[in-house]
């Protein structure tokens, strides 16, 4: 079930962060519509803060539990009985033979006197001990991952120029990071950057790792004939950005499918909207275009009869 909460802020960044905090939820699990731009007003009047509308999807309640008919009918029918008829029925007692014969010790009727429950559990079978269940084998511990062998850059290849580059990049930083790059079959170069705590290399959704690959690119092609591309990674972080924005991109095309009326999602930059574009690409009824100016250029997903 899809809901929508709506939030402000100074801008619009914090007040989408005032909404994921409040549902404990990832940036990737919604989508924002702005609702209001943030004004400053003039000299302190006429302010006003963002406004946005997050829309998320929340588990459908669960339906409340009838309650057992049989119990309300057993209940009624307790009420009805009087007290004399929940006391249990005694045995009658054997008149005496003679009255000179002394009566029998009640020793004896005692054992008549047992309890309905005690009989009726007395007449059932004896059920089979229950077979211990068997311990659950523990599951066998997936094999950690071999890490990758990368093969050393040849002296004056385009591989060693994207290497020291980088690595100098990397000092200026302070970063303990080591990259290795190896070109790909399309003519592009890949480059890993291998280390420890390379989350600040990364940033807010790859902002930090889109700069060092546009200061990568820029650098290198200075050096070399012709143009070269080249591709910055770091703890595979592109690869999982591009099966979250695949699955983010087919649900959203499922809503306007549904609703049948278009829908624009959150600003991208170029490469995520050709992510956008390529996963909707062949899905029927769908069709897709960009609008705005960067840095707020956006993807439009329409319904197409």
């Amino acid at each position: 079930m899809e809901k929508t909460i709506v939030t402000t802020g100074k801008t619009i960044d914090l007040a989408i962060e005032a909404a994921l905090a409040q549902l404990g939820l990832d940036r990737d699990s919604v989508s924002v519509q702005v609702l209001a731009q943030a004004k400053t007003g003039f000299l302190g009047f006429g302010a006003q803060p963002a406004k946005v509308q997050v829309t998320y999807e929340a588990p459908d309640p669960a339906p409340a539990p009838e309650a057992p008919k049989t119990a309300l009918s057993a209940a009624s029918r307790s009420k009805k009985k009087p007290a004399e008829a929940l006391r249990k029925p005694q045995p009658a007692e054997k008149p005496a033979a003679a009255p000179d014969k002394p009566a029998k010790p009640q020793a004896a009727p005692a054992k008549a006197e047992k309890p309905q429950a005690a009989q009726a559990q007395a007449e059932k079978p004896k059920e089979a001990p229950a077979k211990p269940k068997k311990e659950r084998e523990p599951r066998a511990a997936e094999a950690p991952k071999a890490p990758k062998v990368y093969v050393p850059a040849e002296p004056g290849s385009v591989e060693e120029k994207i290497e020291q580059f980088l690595s100098g990049l990397m000092t200026h930083m302070g970063s303990q990071a080591v990259p290795h790059a190896w070109k790909e079959e399309d003519g592009s170069y890949q480059v890993d950057m291998v280390g420890d705590d390379l989350g600040y290399l990364i940033g807010r959704r790859g902002d930090t790792l889109d700069a060092i690959q546009h200061l990568c690119n820029y650098a290198v092609n200075r050096e070399v004939d012709g143009h070269v591309r080249i591709h910055v990674d770091a703890e595979e972080y592109r690869r999982k950005r591009e099966e979250s924005l695949r699955r983010y991109a087919r649900k959203k095309a499922q809503q306007v499918l549904k609703q049948r009326r278009r829908t624009t999602l959150e600003p991208m930059n170029a490469y995520e909207r050709h992510v956008i574009h390529a996963a909707l690409q062949d899905m029927d009824n769908i069709m897709t275009h960009s609008t705005g100016t960067e840095p707020n250029r956006r993807v439009v997903i329409e319904y197409q009869r």
